[in-house]
């Protein structure tokens, strides 16, 4: 399903197990994905009605558990074979690093130079190490689900290539630095 947002896979893997509503979908969409972005209430509607329109899942009734109607989902046969299509395609590796933590300090180099650049490195390394210990805990609490660990250890791993590379920056900005002003 290429050009299909990942919030519409991940519904339609969610819709897979049976059929439900965009509140139901949108909670378990953060608890399966914990350690993602949150999916926003009007993205959860907006993304239902895309797939809904483009024939992956359809309106099978009408839910009120003491409230409101709640309108119930499920996938069709079109959205179990597209997921089953996204299933199977492995994702390439990303052809071009995109980050916000790349450019800033590229930025505070080139704009402000070393000085500046081992400040934001410094203060990049702590939060990245204070988040590290938070993650490595959610893997020690009995309570954490497998799909907590999961996560955490999806996070852990690119914290620890974040750590890494801050680390190897900083030593290359500090010999940078003793260079210039020696």
């Amino acid at each position: 399903m290429r050009g299909v947002s990942l919030a519409s896979n991940v519904l339609l893997g969610l819709l897979s197990t049976g059929p439900q509503h965009g509140y139901e979908l949108k909670r378990a969409y953060d608890e399966h994905l914990p350690r993602a972005k949150p999916l926003a209430f009007g993205q959860t509607y907006a993304t239902l009605g895309r797939l809904e329109r483009d024939g992956l899942i359809e309106q099978t009734g009408r839910d009120r558990e003491g409230g409101p109607d709640r309108t119930l989902y499920a996938v069709t046969d079109a959205g179990r074979a597209a997921l089953g299509e996204w299933l199977d395609t492995v994702e390439p590796p990303a052809p071009h690093v995109t980050s916000v933590l790349l450019a800033k300090v590229m930025v505070a180099l080139l704009a402000t130079g070393s000085g500046k650049a081992r400040e934001c490195l410094a203060a990049q390394r702590a939060a990245h190490s204070a988040r590290l210990r938070e993650l490595t805990a959610v893997k020690s609490d009995p309570s954490a689900s497998l799909g907590d660990v999961v996560a955490a250890d999806f996070a852990i791993v690119h914290l620890d290539a974040d750590l890494r590379w801050l680390r190897t920056t900083l030593e290359r900005v500090a010999d940078l630095h003793r260079e210039v002003h020696a």
